[in-house]
């Protein structure tokens, strides 16, 4: 890690939803390397979370448990962040979910999986930043990074309801940069093809198939996502309501 930025975060409190994901705990590292207390939020094992957090460098990291699909359980995590950290400065919405559907098929997207593509990756990180908001804004210096993706603009995705959602928290950081500024910035970082799992059905066929097609000649990798969230929240000071692409230059197409 450079110099410049070790221990800038010292004595802030960063809290990642879906932190136990390949984005999500990459940036948990990073952040924990420039000395923020990090909080892992997991809808699934706490047992495991907490162990991941137990593994990250520093100390006085934790987990908690947390649906984005259940408001009220957002905010009892963040009154439980108040009690054990006293504050929250830094908020990833990493947490997410879709799956493959051909664009031409309109039957397969049926009405249940567009509700669940948006609860996920629209309405969830809006119930997240809704449920931080006070202890961000307290901190007079909040941060709020959501992890969106390049099928909002390009249109290209996993699904038809998947780009749209993502284009939706596009927009949000459009409206809540506005909204919630000086006290809260709120950023869209935005990945093309990652080297995850998030994807069900992508294998190292498809992933040589999109490198060949990224002017960068590679897909990304977690950690190319989480340097982006570093730098909004160690470098990047004067930037909000904005989305930064992180893509290798996918969204430029093919030469």
């Amino acid at each position: 890690m450079n110099d410049s930025v070790k221990h800038t975060l010292s004595g802030q409190v960063a809290v990642i939803a879906g932190g136990t994901g390949g984005i999500g705990y990459a940036a948990a590292r990073r952040l924990a390397e420039c000395g923020a207390k990090v909080v892992l939020l997991t809808r699934s094992d706490t047992e495991k979370a907490a162990a991941m957090a137990a593994e990250l460098p520093g100390s006085g990291h934790g987990a908690l448990f947390a649906a984005i699909d259940d408001s009220a359980t957002l905010r009892a995590a963040a009154d439980a962040v108040q009690v054990r950290w006293g504050r929250a400065d830094i908020l990833v919405n990493s947490a997410g979910m879709t799956k493959p559907v051909p664009h031409k098929d309109l039957d397969a997207l049926d009405d249940a999986l567009i509700d669940q593509l948006f609860i996920a990756n629209w309405r969830g990180p809006f119930a997240t930043i809704r449920a931080f908001a006070p202890l961000l804004r307290a901190s007079g210096n909040g941060l709020v990074v959501n992890v969106s993706s390049i099928a909002a603009t390009t249109g290209i995705g996993s699904n038809v309801a998947y780009c749209a959602a993502k284009a939706g928290l596009d927009v949000m950081a459009t409206s809540l940069g506005r909204a919630l500024a000086p006290d809260i910035r709120v950023i869209s970082v935005s990945p093309g093809v990652v080297d995850t799992t998030f994807v069900p059905g992508r294998d190292a066929t498809f992933n040589e198939k999109q490198a060949a097609t990224t002017p960068l000649k590679r897909i990304g990798s977690p950690d190319d996502i989480a340097a982006a969230i570093e730098a909004c929240a160690t470098t990047l000071k004067f930037v909000t309501g904005t989305t930064i692409q992180v893509d290798g230059g996918r969204h430029l197409g093919a030469a």
